[in-house]
């Protein structure tokens, strides 16, 4: 039976908000007044104690509290509420933020700025949206907000045809000659965006050295750059800073994970997997999420530790409600490489982790498409697969060349296995371009003109959705901004 192509799409994640004129700051404290008057003390929404627990990780608390003012129309619990929803990275959840972020806007700056960053990071965006999102953060940054700049940076270089009288390097220059700290990071960008960083490394360092005290994010393209370089003594140095600047609470224990990844990732240079676990160990007790990149360095580093010590970490991730850790729970059986191979283990930790890991979707339609579960089932194979490329996953645009070329549980679409093998050249592997060039053969020449339109179609769609995924990028959706106050 044939397989049908679909459309596919997925979101990202943003932060916080305050500010609001006084005649309505006061006539919700009059509603606030009349609720005491009628309820009494007791169980009263506190926007302190919602971000003193969501500090803890107690994001229940946090939520509960900050829904309560929120539904006083209260615009500080208002972002304070859609960055708890933006976290959990749930697609509907992402949705309702956004809702949230505008019913917030009229009168916060930061509501603005997250707003704009959320339309930046919309795959979907449309031309309007974009617009909104520049205009949004303009007024943002005119008002003094901070994490502004970079986004403003992203969207002009991720969508130039809609900005086509901005050129993004003469702005980043605007910036820095006028003095602003985020210009630099902004011009660290676009080195990434544009393939060049490794061209800039002094820059990068002199930018991100400068920069250090004020924005954390450059202990990771610090460490960056020192292991491209293979500058062991400054990277050892870096790591007690960063160690100091943890222990003071200057630096929040996402970004010493966030080191802890480039340590231990052999395309960056040589690694130094040891001190990434000591790192993990130390930042996870406050991270769960760090119980799960340990879990992955065990993976990849088996002599760090043995399948009992991987299993702790993988647990204390799924007790923790990590959907990471079920995607590397449900990679374990499907490998069978420190567990037994498992198909059914390894569907049930996956699906549980697809809603928001975008490779969990590789892995499925891997079993789906290679008859792992007993038969091919090549719609779910097909749909699992053209999830995970569309996310970014490299590796399923060939699986698709294959699924649509051998035809198994299907009748073989030429003109699909030709686009997908095409794609799949991004991997620069030689099994992708010996299929590229098999199927390329093949392809008869009536259908080449469609095959050829489709493949184009393909790689504008997903250029607003992969150009430029680093750790800049999630900086500028992510950044940690001090706690608000009523």
């Amino acid at each position: 039976m044939p397989v049908k192509l679909r459309e596919a799409g997925e979101c990202v994640a943003l932060d916080r908000g305050q500010v609001e004129s006084s005649h309505r700051r006061s006539y919700r404290i009059a509603v606030l007044a009349i609720a005491i008057g009628l309820a009494g003390c007791s169980g009263l929404p506190d926007q302190r104690l919602a971000n003193e627990a969501l500090k803890r990780g107690d994001t229940a608390l946090a939520e509960r509290n900050y829904r309560q003012l929120a539904d006083l129309g209260y615009s500080d619990a208002q972002v304070g509420l859609a960055d708890i929803q933006i976290g959990t990275r749930d697609p509907a959840q992402i949705k309702a933020a956004e809702a949230t972020y505008r019913a917030a806007v009229d009168t916060s700056p930061r509501a603005q700025a997250r707003l704009g960053r959320l339309l930046v990071a919309k795959p979907d965006a449309s031309e309007a949206e974009r617009h909104e999102a520049e205009t949004l953060l303009s007024k943002a940054f005119a008002n003094g907000e901070g994490n502004t700049l970079i986004p403003l940076a992203m969207l002009y270089l991720q969508y130039p045809q809609s900005f086509p009288e901005v050129n993004a390097q003469q702005k980043i220059d605007q910036w820095r000659a006028a003095g602003y700290a985020e210009a630099g990071l902004a011009q660290v960008l676009l080195y990434r965006t544009q393939g060049t960083y490794d061209q800039h490394l002094d820059e990068v360092e002199r930018i991100c050295k400068a920069a250090l005290a004020s924005t954390d994010i450059c202990y990771v393209e610090l460490a960056t750059v020192y292991q491209k370089r293979g500058q062991a003594d400054q990277q050892g140095e870096l790591i007690k800073q960063l160690q100091g600047a943890y222990q003071r609470g200057a630096v929040p224990a996402t970004r010493v994970d966030s080191v802890a990844h480039v340590l231990g990732d052999s395309t960056l240079g040589h690694t130094d997997e040891k001190t990434a676990q000591a790192l993990l160990e130390q930042v996870a007790p406050a991270n769960p999420a760090s119980w799960v990149s340990l879990a992955q360095l065990l993976y990849d580093f088996p002599e760090l530790g043995d399948v009992d010590k991987l299993m702790e970490y993988i647990d204390k991730g799924r007790a923790a409600d990590q959907p990471r850790a079920e995607l590397l729970l449900g990679r374990l059986y499907y490998d069978g490489k420190m567990l037994p191979a498992d198909a059914k283990q390894a569907e049930q930790h996956l699906q549980k982790a697809a809603a928001t890991e975008n490779n969990a979707h590789y892995y499925l339609g891997q079993l789906y498409r290679r008859g792992y579960l007993g038969e091919v089932y090549p719609q779910k194979a097909l749909d699992h697969l053209l999830t995970a490329a569309r996310g970014g996953q490299n590796s399923a645009d060939y699986a698709l060349a294959q699924l649509f070329s051998q035809g198994r549980g299907t009748r073989p679409d030429p003109v699909n296995a030709y686009v997908f093998s095409q794609l799949a050249l991004a991997q620069n592997t030689p099994q992708a371009t010996e299929l590229a060039q098999q199927l390329n053969e093949q392809l008869p020449p009536a259908q080449r003109a469609q095959a050829q339109r489709l493949l184009q179609q393909e790689r504008q769609m997903r250029g607003s959705l992969n150009q430029g995924q680093n750790a800049l990028q999630l900086h500028a959706l992510q950044e940690q901004d001090g706690e608000d106050s009523l």
